[in-house]
């Protein structure tokens, strides 16, 4: 039985660990604190196909200049003289234009497509439950201005294969008929869906250790030691652990230890907070990103989660709350009707997701190390790709022929 050591406890992790013991693998995962506190917990939720543009795209870079002017916009970089971060912008730089976006809009979908089939199938399988529902996902707009690039990113979801439908304001209302939405119009995707991440992560974990996977918290890894091209031991501020194989799958930490890997891994933490809202009788029946704002709603746990930003901080875990505050000011723009209670500190939750400069994940074997593989990078898209994410590693891990081309994915495909 091939002994298998994952870094990382957050929805990659999880999802390798539990294909890998499906295939027989004895697993263990090491975290370096909670298994309760990763990037994934307070996630939206949303499981969407239809996300196949990636984040570096043109315009993007304007955009996000014209939003770090205000304290409550949706992005923002920290300033600070830090060399990975200026490599980062470079490649993201680099990496915003029509040709890329052309390039990475198969390659976002077919994994998109793979983890959605995989979550549907996980539904049937009754292992855990997780809230699964496919209620499609509504691109709301306010502003004519946004009517074009909505009914250009509908258009492009369509030649890719992905089901749209642009809607008038009148047409997005009849979707919502428990609640009032003043918007100019929008976009439905009906092959989207959404879950309760916090419920997914929970069963996730008690099915682990049902299986007989160790799941070992407080675990921080400080470095390796190599045999040959194979690594040896993995050491944490506890001791040493010995594997067949280890995986890397430390969301935005992931570069400092894929150093010891000698692997450059360009990735950034893009900080998103989110918070719970009870919405009284005016339900929510189908989840949305509020264009304009980009923020979103979540109909979640009997409650509505509302969640944004991109925060480009480095691995800073400040909660910022002017970004909760432009998060909060959007809900009553979209659903005038909804009285939600602005959120105590305590109450945000806040995540780095592991952004890659091209919007593209981090996933396949290491060049030089003959049993380490890497998945990590998925930026807003952890929760939605995990399955597809977890169900490749275990097949590269055990030498199976995997379900889709991932050599788009290589891990060191920036040198």
């Amino acid at each position: 039985m091939k002994s298998v050591g994952i870094i990382g406890g957050g929805i990659n992790g999880l999802f390798t660990a539990y294909y890998l013991v499906q295939a027989g693998c004895d697993v263990t995962l090491l975290e370096q604190s909670t298994f309760e506190d990763g990037c994934s917990y307070g996630n939206a939720g949303m499981i969407v196909p239809s996300h196949i543009i990636p984040l570096a795209q043109p315009g993007m870079i304007a955009k996000g200049i014209r939003w770090m002017m205000s304290s409550e916009s949706p992005f923002y970089v920290k300033p600070r003289l830090n060399y990975d971060l200026a490599k980062w912008g470079y490649l993201f730089w680099k990496h915003s234009t029509p040709r890329h976006v052309a390039y990475a809009i198969p390659l976002l979908r077919d994994i998109s497509l793979l983890s959605r089939e995989l979550f549907k199938e996980l539904a049937t399988r009754n292992d855990f439950a997780f809230g699964w529902e496919e209620k499609g996902l509504l691109m709301l707009f306010k502003e004519e201005a946004a009517r074009h690039e909505l009914e250009e990113e509908a258009r492009v979801a369509i030649q890719a294969g992905i089901e749209a439908q642009v809607l008038s304001g009148r047409e997005v209302q009849s979707l919502e008929p428990d609640v009032r939405v003043d918007v100019a119009g929008g976009v439905y995707y009906p092959g989207d869906a959404h879950i309760y991440p916090n419920q997914l992560i929970a069963g996730l974990i008690t099915y682990l250790r049902n299986a007989g996977v160790r799941l070992l918290a407080g675990q921080e890894v400080t470095g390796f030691e190599r045999q040959g091209e194979a690594i040896k031991k993995v050491v944490t501020v506890n001791g040493a652990f010995e594997f067949d194989e280890i995986v890397l799958a430390t969301g935005a930490w992931s570069p400092v230890l894929a150093k010891h890997l000698g692997v450059s891994l360009p990735l950034q933490g893009g900080k998103g907070y989110s918070f719970m809202g009870d919405p009284g009788k005016h339900r929510i029946k189908v989840p949305a990103i509020m264009l304009e704002a980009r923020a979103t709603a979540t109909p979640m746990g009997g409650g509505v989660r509302f969640a944004g930003t991109l925060e480009v901080a480095g691995t800073d875990q400040s909660i910022n709350m002017s970004r909760v505050k432009g998060i909060h000011s959007a809900i009553h723009r979209y659903y005038p009707d909804l009285s939600i209670d602005y959120p105590e500190k305590e109450a945000v939750w806040r995540g780095l997701r592991p952004c890659s400069p091209d919007g593209l994940p981090y996933i396949g074997r290491v060049e030089g190390v003959a049993n380490a593989t890497v998945a990590t990078g998925h930026g807003m898209m952890g929760v939605s790709l995990g399955p597809a994410t977890g169900k490749l590693v275990a097949e590269l891990i055990t030498g199976k022929a995997t379900s889709m081309d991932i050599s788009a994915f290589d891990p060191q495909r920036f040198g």
